[in-house]
């Protein structure tokens, strides 16, 4: 997919992925009046590893996975319970 750009030129902030493993880096493009606001470059900067760093934070599980249950052990999980109620309640 080719990706187009409107304008002659674009002020473009590359930052560094805090987790090599998955990205390698974030582009963001500022909007042309972001400076003309009275926002720094490092300001600027500031927000987009902020902003970087969060994205990674809700949508990526870092760390060690959770062993996943499978279904068929969910399964008899239920059906001894319940057979267990069921023996419970005759002895009632």
């Amino acid at each position: 997919m080719a990706a187009v750009v409107k304008g002659v030129s674009r002020q473009v902030i590359v930052v560094k992925s805090p987790d090599p493993r998955l990205f390698e880096q974030a582009i963001f493009i500022v909007k042309e009046d972001a400076f003309g606001q009275g926002v720094s470059a490092e300001q600027v900067l500031q927000e987009a590893r902020r902003v970087a760093d969060g994205y990674l934070r809700r949508n990526v599980r870092l760390g060690r996975p959770r062993p996943r249950v499978p279904a068929p052990a969910w399964v008899a999980a239920g059906a001894l319970l319940a057979t267990i109620g069921w023996s419970v309640g005759l002895l009632l």
